[in-house]
């Protein structure tokens, strides 16, 4: 996960919701620019992008739903073959 947040803001984010994986703290917005991710506010789209073990981009969800993100990660990781753990 990526936020153009702080990283104080994110680490926050991540104890609060008890997040079991890493957020980048882009506050350059680097990152979230060169994934053509940056709106012009300067804050980033809610995409997610579906890299594969190669670093190849599998898919981008531009129409990601916080209601269902989570349901929804899993059936298109399932759907693109990721490997489950």
């Amino acid at each position: 996960m990526a936020s153009v947040d702080t990283l104080e803001d994110n680490t926050a984010f991540a104890a609060e919701h008890e997040a079991g994986f890493p957020i980048l703290a882009d506050e350059s917005k680097e990152m979230v620019d060169a994934y053509g991710a940056l709106m012009g506010a300067g804050f980033a789209n809610r995409w997610t992008y579906y890299i594969g073990a190669d670093g190849t981009i599998l898919k981008i969800d531009k129409e990601t739903n916080p209601a269902t993100a989570g349901r929804d990660l899993v059936q298109t990781m399932d759907d693109l073959g990721f490997p489950k753990n």
